[in-house]
């Protein structure tokens, strides 16, 4: 089953949503859940679109089953029974979701297609994650694919499936191999987006539906710039 926009209002751009789940493309800047910054979450915005869509006057119930980084852009699944938490809960826990990304990148990568296969250690001070070859104490085995699908003008567009999903992951294993993400100034970009976003993207979410049992295929057209313009 393949889905298209369903809304796209309020600035919140709906991909999917039934009795059970909604699945919104998160724009950059956006945090998923409330932090310390107290901006208001992405969490926040689907709430008051479900309680003002379906004229709920109460609390609406939304769990927040996964996240993205606040600078990437993307595919964000919430649960909205409590009956479809812990199974989507577990869907993600056992790696049954397949994520692709796209990432914008500076320089042409080592391969046109590779595993990277690193040890990732979080740095929580720093909010950052670094790549080694080797283990190392505290450190978490990380493991992605890329492939380099489209040339750009000045940029190099890479398709990426992770088999991990660690902090950072994909920001840390590619400038690693000296491929930054455009705007990363975190892991190594020369200079950061004007937004403050990164072009990574959460491009493609394929699972089984965790009530009706059909296979859901997302996809998520990334922000409106000209470079992420190119690559479509």
């Amino acid at each position: 089953m393949s889905l298209k926009i369903l809304s796209n209002k309020s600035n919140l751009q709906v991909l999917y949503e039934d009795n059970h789940i909604i699945i919104v493309n998160k724009r950059p800047g956006d945090i998923v859940q409330g932090d310390k910054t107290r901006d208001k979450p992405l969490s926040e915005i689907v709430k008051e679109y479900i309680a003002e869509k379906y004229n709920k006057p109460g609390a609406v119930y939304l769990g927040v089953v996964h996240r993205l980084d606040r600078p990437t852009s993307g595919i964000v699944v919430f649960a909205r029974t409590s009956k479809a938490l812990p199974r989507l809960n577990k869907l993600f826990a056992n790696k049954e979701a397949q994520k692709t990304y796209w990432a914008v990148v500076k320089n042409k990568p080592p391969r046109g297609k590779d595993t990277l296969t690193h040890w990732l250690k979080r740095n929580p001070k720093q909010n950052k994650s670094y790549a080694h070859k080797n283990e190392v104490p505290d450190s978490k085995k990380a493991i992605l694919d890329y492939t380099l699908i489209k040339k750009l003008d000045n940029y190099y567009l890479l398709e990426i499936d992770l088999h991990t999903g660690r902090h950072h992951q994909i920001r840390s294993q590619l400038s690693s191999i000296g491929c930054v993400i455009k705007g990363d100034l975190k892991y190594g970009a020369d200079r950061s987006n004007k937004n403050g976003s990164i072009h990574l993207h959460a491009r493609k979410l394929t699972f089984i539906h965790p009530v009706k049992k059909e296979q859901l295929n997302i996809i998520a057209p990334p922000p409106s710039d000209p470079v992420w313009d190119d690559c479509l």
